[in-house]
This record gives structure tokens, sequence and C-alpha cells, in this order.
């Protein structure tokens, strides 16, 4: 199989990561539910994947929440910021992670930079929403649908200058792109496990810089006399049982990526994205590609974006067509009506991989 659907998930992941989930299944009970030896390699594990993230993402290890995937953090983050009413700006390519939270708390966004590989557009929109006044500013760090890389880090200085709280979606960069949570200033930093981390299904991180209002109330393992959740991270969003499977998984992962190096998995994905530009050109699709883009493209063939990544499904293909959850980053850049085929790498792609693909694309839309 020729996996390019890391946008989704990270389906190929180093075998250290299903080696050290069945380990934790063998050797790991439940955290802070009991002070024997099992129960104790569980915080163990839980401990050390927590420290790994705050290392390769600059935050403090307390500020390292373990969640069930980036939808739920995004949701932690949107609901302790964000009121009926508020004001929020959000970047033109949001995913529906951000919007549905926002419309279910009866916010009122404010889309800011509709022009796709523009940072000129996205600051400029976004100076004007600061400046009128909002409640606070979400936006994503890569563009799941079209692999646009927002200038995060001039956004982050902005949103300090004017002192409005921001939220970064990372769903599409952690594990790919540098994050530093301290340096950027951000109230809230959400990422999912199973893409470019190369973690399992089922688990995710939210780093928070002050707290939150959790979404979830019950057990922490600690100050079970009071009423409600300890006002100290992580435990104040972690009400339950923790799915220590899979952090071990998901620890592993992480450990992956800092022998590798981030810095080395973004320099493979700008090397196979060239391959896929230059393969594709005067092809007769209409391909999105600009500046600041990240691993990952969409392109609208000469028929069906659904039949398309259905005839490569026959050839053993995998990619992703449709909305890809994002109708607002197709309004924004014109695609609503059509969908895109979308084209994600990941730190385990081969350029031979690349190569087989586009050969695959060019029979398809000459039949």
């Amino acid at each position: 199989m020729i996996y390019l659907d890391w946008g989704a998930t990270s389906f190929q992941k180093p075998p250290q990561v299903a080696e050290a989930m069945m380990q934790a299944l063998a050797s790991c009970a439940s955290v802070g539910r009991g002070g024997y030896a099992q129960a104790n390699k569980a915080a163990e594990v839980v401990y050390d994947c927590r420290k790994r993230a705050g290392e390769l993402f600059g935050a403090d290890t307390e500020q390292v929440v373990f969640t069930s995937n980036c939808t739920h953090g995004l949701n932690i983050a949107l609901r302790t910021l964000l009121k009926p009413g508020d004001r929020v700006a959000v970047s033109g390519f949001e995913h529906n992670a951000v919007m549905r939270p926002i419309y279910a708390i009866g916010a009122r966004p404010v889309i800011c930079g509709r022009k796709l590989f523009c940072w000129e557009d996205t600051l400029a929109d976004f100076e004007n929403a600061l400046r009128r006044g909002v409640r606070a500013a979400v936006f994503t760090h890569v563009s799941n649908v079209f692999g646009y890389r927002l200038p995060v880090e001039k956004l982050a200085a902005m949103c300090r200058r004017y002192g409005v709280p921001f939220v970064v979606d990372a769903a599409q960069s952690a594990g790919t792109l540098p994050i530093d949570f301290r340096r950027w200033g951000a109230d809230f930093v959400a990422m999912p496990g199973h893409k470019g981390l190369l973690g399992p299904q089922g688990t995710g991180i939210l780093l928070c810089r002050n707290g939150g209002i959790p979404l979830l109330f019950g057990g922490t393992g600690s100050r079970s006399m009071e009423k409600t959740m300890p006002e100290s991270l992580p435990e104040r969003l972690e009400a339950g049982t923790m799915n220590v499977t899979g952090i071990a998984g998901l620890n592993a992962g992480l450990r992956y990526l800092q022998e590798t190096g981030i810095a080395a998995v973004e320099e493979r994905e700008k090397r196979l994205l060239k391959i896929a530009e230059k393969g594709l050109s005067g092809k007769g699709f209409r391909c999105f590609f600009g500046a600041h883009q990240s691993g990952l493209f969409s392109f609208v063939p000469g028929m069906g974006c659904e039949e398309m990544a259905q005839r490569l499904a026959e050839r053993d293909i995998a990619v992703r067509a449709g909305l890809h959850c994002a109708p607002l980053a197709h309004e924004s850049a014109g695609t609503l009506h059509t969908g895109t085929v979308r084209v994600s790498f990941g730190a385990l792609t081969r350029e031979e991989e690349v190569w087989k693909a586009l050969q695959e694309f060019t029979k398809i839309s000459s039949d």
C-alpha cells in the first residue's frame, strides 16, 4: 500500500509504538489508584510521556494535559475562553473542530484572511479584528486541506501586543514543524497524538498556560474529599481513568521524533512536496501549491474528487477526497462545491512511493 493520508492519521508507525503499547497492557494498571507496582508503573509511563512532550514543545511538565484527541482539547480551550455573544477572530482556513464548538457556544466568529498562502492578507485581517476588539483568537498552524502554514509566530506576537488570549490548532503541524509554547505565549495549543506524533488514535495533548474549565468531572486519584475538580494542572482537566496504553504508544512516538529530529521530518516533507509539484505540473490538474506550505497539498482532477480517490484506492493508494471537515477553508479557496483530493506525507513516506503515486494519478486522468 502507498499511504498518502497522513493528514488523517499516521497509519504507518514506528514498530516501537506497538511494542510500547503491548508492554503497557502487560505491566500497567491505573494511574493514581493504588500504591502497588503496576499502578506505579502506569504513573511512570504517563509522567515520562508528559515530560517528553513538554521538552519537545516548550512547556512545563504540568502544563501538558492528555486528551482523547485534538478536538477534545480544542473544546476545552474554546469553552474556557468564550461565552455566548463573544467575538472571536479565526482564520479563513479553520477545521470544524474549531468552528463547531464556537457556534455551539454561541460566540460570533470574525473570519480573518481568505487568501490562500498569503501571510499579508492573514496578518492584515487579524490586526483589524484585534484592533476592533475580540474576546479571543483561534488559528490553525497548518491548513488541513491545503497545507498553508499560517504565520503563527507573528500572529502570536500580535495577540500578545493587543492582550488577546489565543489558541493554536496544531493538528497538522505537531511532529512536523517546531512548536514553542512558552515563546508563543499561547493560552492553549491542541494537538492529536495519532498524526505527526505517531501515536495511536484516542490520544491527544493540550498545552495549557494557566488552567482551563473542565469538560468532564470525576475522579482524579487525588483530593477525593473535595466536591470540585482540583485547581492545579494537569489533574483539573483529566477526570477519569487515563488511557495508559495509548499514552505509552504516544510516548514511543515522541521518543522516535526526538531521536529522528522534527527538523529532519520537516525537510523530508519539503522534499516530497517538491517532487509532487514537479510531477503534477502540466498534467491538467488544478493544483494548490504556494509559499508557506507544509507537507500536504490538494488538487482538483478532471473528474469528481471522490471518483479519483476511489480509483486510486483500487490501485492501493490511500488519499482523501471531499471537504475534509473544513468547509470554511474550501469556501476561502473557491473549492466548496467540488472539494479536493488531498495528498499528505509523513515521517515514513518514501520518495519512490510518491513517484509511483504520481504515475497513477496521470494514468487515471488520461483514461
